[in-house]
């Protein structure tokens, strides 16, 4: 039994009702079982002997689908912020993630934001903090000037590369 064929086994059972499948050949034993509740892909445990091992979470390859554009709603201060006009003038610098994490505005939930629209940063300001592997780290702006635009909600998962603030370098 190859790879892909594990694949398909595990995508079928998580659209199913089944909760356990066991699967045996010439000395290659597998078992998929679901998380309780039933949810999710379910776990690989892989044998080549005669007796399972302990379960081992086996990360599955992504499934490839097609994302379902959800709707989004805006606090209304996200709604404020992006009122602002970054149309028309291409001197506007992008500031992006430069990892995958959480984003988050403020040192902690109870604390004001970094930087809000309006504010003139200099370089090395800290515009945020995104959260990877329990690691807190405190993003800080490339140029100085001043924000335009805060592309992402607090909180939000973000991927690398993925813009954040829009920085207008002429305003420093």
């Amino acid at each position: 039994m190859d790879f892909k064929q594990i694949q398909e086994l595990m995508r079928l059972m998580s659209k199913s009702d089944l909760n356990e499948m066991r699967i045996e050949q010439e000395g290659f034993k597998i078992l998929l079982k679901k998380k309780s509740g039933g949810e999710g892909l379910p776990q690989v445990i892989y044998s080549p002997q005669a007796t399972l091992a302990a379960p081992v979470p086996v990360a599955a390859a992504p499934v490839q689908e097609t994302p379902k554009a959800a709707p989004q709603t805006e606090s209304p201060a996200a709604k404020e912020e992006s009122k602002a006009d970054t149309s028309g003038n291409a001197a506007y610098i992008t500031m992006k993630s430069p990892m995958i994490g959480t984003f988050y505005r403020a040192s902690g939930p109870d604390k004001d934001p970094f930087v809000k629209v309006g504010d003139v940063v200099r370089q090395g300001s800290v515009l945020c903090i995104i959260e990877a592997m329990k690691l807190f780290n405190e993003i800080e702006s490339e140029v100085s000037g001043k924000i335009v635009k805060v592309l992402i909600e607090d909180a939000s998962p973000v991927e690398y590369d993925q813009p954040l603030f829009i920085i207008d370098p002429s305003e420093a």
